[in-house]
């Protein structure tokens, strides 16, 4: 056995005098050169880190109505209010201690909805906790521990800094089982498409991910978090070997947020759409790959026409780094942070230029004025507030919509009635558009009788008549 782990040492010794120089300038990174390399083990880094991954336990209680409820029958006995259930739900998810004080992160989908959350140490102890900040785009949430207590921590290392090919080990609480680590490498970088978010930017690993390790550490081998843990790539619901972390110069972003006491996490505001390059547009512009994100509009007067950013432009970079796709860009903006000013490397017709985008909070243009609309009108019980981008990215909506949106609908009012929906704009009321929330509080004090009213819905105009 020690003639064949002799021979190997040589053809891996031939090997390093063939390969250029280059290829070993990170001494950091090697393959085993003997048996005694061979029977290393993540034991010593794990013991190391392992404390500051948690299992999080989050309850919600939801109302089971009545299977009998609308019967004619049991509502001569039981009248209008048919008896109903609750029943708690339970989620099982997993969190990083990243700050002695019991900050943890973990995934927005663990504790979405939740009316309860513990978290439960490796050493068997639990603690309840509260939401300190949530979003549901980034599919991040921050928790704080209900203690005074102090808790080891894992540090945040640099998730630019990974590479494909790079070592990483996985922790968390998958089916329920309890603590569990897996090992694996980096298998992709900035992949998107692959869950139902709105920000798409994930490190791809074969590190076995299972349901209960969401929320979970993806850790290098320094026993740095480089990334949380959030979805696999499953049509059984096991893992395949394909598994997506939220990376970790994301969590910095959104837990520096959650430590500065803001209610929501506000992305930059950049006054622009993007869509991605397909092969003939980057055939037709003069790129010799396809990758980067197609201006498709710029809003007037917004950080993007400021810069010089037009329609039909390929941003390419931001301060160097490249970029794929417009879920990349999206992110490179985002990691830069509020306040920032970054340089964007622009293609038109084959011609590179660089452009400084400022990135700044989404504005008011409008003011919000929000108002609970009440009377005998179709809009009764319907909140209503003035556009502008800032209200837009609150809703989800895209940031160039105006108008008069309804951002909430009170249960059991006409407007939930009649099917008015959160997110709907209120285009015209009897043929007079409507521009404002004070115009349409006007417009419902007059009680005019017939309601003609035009809304917008997912970019499709509907026409209804009330009376």
């Amino acid at each position: 056995m020690q003639g064949l782990f002799k021979h190997a040492s040589v053809s891996l010794l031939a090997l390093t005098l063939l390969l250029p120089a280059a290829a070993y300038a990170q001494t950091t990174k090697t393959v085993p050169e003997s048996q005694m390399q061979m029977q290393l083990s993540f034991a010593p880094l794990v013991k190391q880190t392992s404390g500051a991954v948690v299992n999080v336990y989050a309850e919600k209680t939801i109302q089971r109505q009545s299977p009998f409820a609308g019967d004619p029958f049991f509502e001569q006995f039981f009248g209008q209010q048919m008896p109903n259930r609750s029943e708690k739900q339970s989620s099982l998810g997993s969190g990083v201690i990243v700050e002695a004080n019991g900050t943890v992160v973990t995934n927005n989908h663990v504790v979405e909805g939740a009316d309860d959350i513990k978290v439960a140490l490796p050493d068997g102890r639990e603690f309840p906790c509260k939401v300190v900040l949530r979003d549901d785009r980034v599919d991040l949430a921050v928790l704080k521990i209900d203690t005074k207590e102090s808790f080891p921590t894992l540090p945040i290392g640099n998730s630019d800094a990974v590479e494909v090919g790079d070592l990483v080990l996985a922790i968390g609480n998958p089916f329920g089982v309890g603590q569990t680590v897996t090992s694996g490498i980096v298998s992709a970088l900035a992949r998107n498409q692959v869950v139902r978010n709105e920000f798409g930017f994930f490190i791809q690993t074969d590190a076995s991910i299972n349901p209960g390790n969401s929320g979970g550490a993806l850790m290098n081998m320094k026993g740095e978090l480089i990334g949380i843990n959030t979805a696999i790539f499953s049509r059984g619901g096991g893992s395949n070997g394909i598994g997506f972390a939220i990376p970790a110069n994301l969590v910095k972003v959104f837990l520096a947020s959650a430590d500065a006491g803001v209610k929501s996490f506000e992305r930059p505001y950049v006054g622009a759409s993007f869509d991605a390059v397909t092969s003939e547009v980057a055939e037709a512009l003069g790129l010799n790959k396809v990758r980067g994100a197609l201006v498709v509009k710029v809003s007037e007067g917004g950080p993007a026409a400021k810069s010089g950013l037009k329609a039909g432009e390929i941003v390419t970079a931001v301060d160097g780094i490249s970029v794929e796709h417009p879920d990349a860009l999206l992110y490179r903006l985002t990691t830069a942070g509020l306040g920032k000013s970054v340089k964007l490397t622009v293609v038109e017709n084959g011609r590179e230029q660089q452009l400084s985008l400022t990135l700044d909070r989404a504005p008011e243009t409008s003011p919000r004025d929000q108002r609970t609309i009440g009377g005998r009108t179709p809009f009764s019980g319907a909140v209503v507030e003035n556009l502008s981008p800032r209200v837009a990215d609150e809703l989800r909506m895209p940031p160039e919509s105006a108008g008069v949106v309804v951002s909430e609908v009170k249960e059991d009012s006409p407007a939930a009635r009649l099917g008015f929906e959160p997110k709907d704009i209120i285009v015209s009321i009897n043929g007079t558009e409507v521009k404002s929330t004070s115009e349409l509080s006007e417009i419902a004090e007059s009680d005019p009788g017939l309601w003609r009213v035009e809304i917008e819905r997912d970019g499709q105009r509907i026409r209804q008549f009330f009376r």
